[in-house]
């Protein structure tokens, strides 16, 4: 594995670098894309190897006996997380987006509302509108300069209406690793209205010094109004396969997430369970090499960030994805986005676009060979100069 390998991805197709112009402005042969969450890196060979036996035997038709898959996927969870899960808890989606629309069709009717603890992944926000729920925000508190839970003001928007929560652990965008007491809390938060509680933990595997604790090894006692979500795509940077998992203990859960699953023809792509297969199976020290290689390039950035006036970058635990308050630079918002594409030429995710509490923040992808970030912090670094 060589994670300091340059790939060319432009005019590939590739929504993170083709599309950065058409949504930022910025030219991708001068600049650096830093939005969307996928990595500039080759996933494991063994996972190229599982897509040429595909195309060497040359026919690609329905996928059928999915038992090993099954297995890839237990292992990787007990393997790596401590956690058993019976393999025919496991739904296959397009993705977690896809999953996430599953599950708020499944449990929710039109006109429910569904908890969010914002800022967090806009697609939850995007998904829940178009089905015709509302958003209750449960705005993250920011506390020693992370952000932290607020049961008691959570407790004070609660009006019955809610039939979901979803979470995000770990979380994007703040990259805060939920400990057992806080995974507790929002358990018990879901226990005390009555709440379906959907822990999206796609980026679980991506960690620093602080280890990822599952839901159901933290809160077991809540398995009969749990549903989790994980997915091999971010772990191993195969987003395109649009393969991701919705575990579900319960068997009432189980018996109308199932409905659902048939209501909209939903199945798998064999693309996606060949790939999968392959990288749960081999991929361990490819990832922890990866999340050695991450955290190095994550210490450049707030190093850069520490060094322009007004710049403040979330302390991280988890995922390639940083969040940096601009607040305290003085400057509205059109100027400081500005600097960062016009000036800078980095396309970084806009903070609004995640809910309340982002309003003043960009999130920026740092998941590149670090040549590459490294010419991107000096762009930046050059941008900011004059509060020097």
């Amino acid at each position: 594995m060589n994670f300091d390998k340059k790939i060319d991805r432009i005019n590939t197709h590739s929504a993170k670098w083709d599309m950065m112009q058409p949504y930022y402005a910025v030219d991708p042969k001068i600049g650096t894309p830093m939005w969307v969450a996928d990595m500039d890196f080759e996933p494991p060979k063994e996972v190229h190897d599982a897509l040429a036996v595909m195309a060497d035997q040359g026919i690609y038709g329905y996928y059928g006996n999915d038992e090993n898959y099954r297995d890839s996927i237990t292992g990787w969870m007990a393997r790596r997380h401590g956690w058993k899960v019976n393999p025919s808890d496991i739904f296959t989606t397009h993705g977690l987006v896809n999953g996430t629309a599953l599950c708020v069709q499944s449990f929710t009717e039109v006109g429910d509302s569904i908890v969010l603890f914002t800022p967090v992944y806009h697609a939850f926000s995007r998904v829940i509108n178009a089905a015709g729920r509302k958003v209750i925000e449960c705005k993250l508190a920011i506390k020693n300069g992370r952000y932290e839970m607020d049961f008691d003001a959570y407790d004070s928007q609660m009006d019955g209406s809610a039939k979901m929560v979803i979470l995000c652990s770990p979380h994007n965008p703040g990259g805060r690793v939920w400990t057992v007491s806080e995974l507790k809390q929002v358990a018990a938060f879901a226990e005390r209205y009555n709440l379906i509680l959907v822990s999206d933990e796609i980026h679980h595997d991506i960690t620093f010094e602080t280890k990822h604790i599952t839901m159901p090894i933290a809160a077991p006692e809540i398995s009969d109004r749990l549903i989790m979500m994980t997915a091999a795509t971010k772990t191993f940077n195969i987003a395109g396969c649009h393969t991701g998992n919705v575990i579900i203990a319960d068997e009432k859960l189980k018996a109308r997430f199932s409905i659902i699953m048939e209501a909209t023809g939903t199945s798998p792509n064999s693309f996606g369970l060949y790939m999968t297969q392959a990288a749960y199976s081999y991929g361990d020290k490819w990832v922890d090499t990866l999340c050695k290689y991450l955290d190095d390039n994550r210490k450049i950035l707030d190093a850069t960030m520490a060094r322009i006036p007004g710049l403040k970058s979330m302390p991280m635990e988890a995922t390639y994805l940083s969040w940096v308050d601009f607040s305290d630079t003085g400057m509205s918002k059109s100027e400081y986005i500005d600097r960062v594409q016009k000036k800078a030429h980095i396309a970084a995710s806009h903070g609004e676009t995640f809910g309340a509490g982002g309003e003043t923040f960009l999130r920026f992808n740092f998941a590149t060979q670090r040549t590459e970030l490294i010419k991107a912090m000096a762009r930046l670094e050059n941008a900011f100069s004059d509060l020097q």
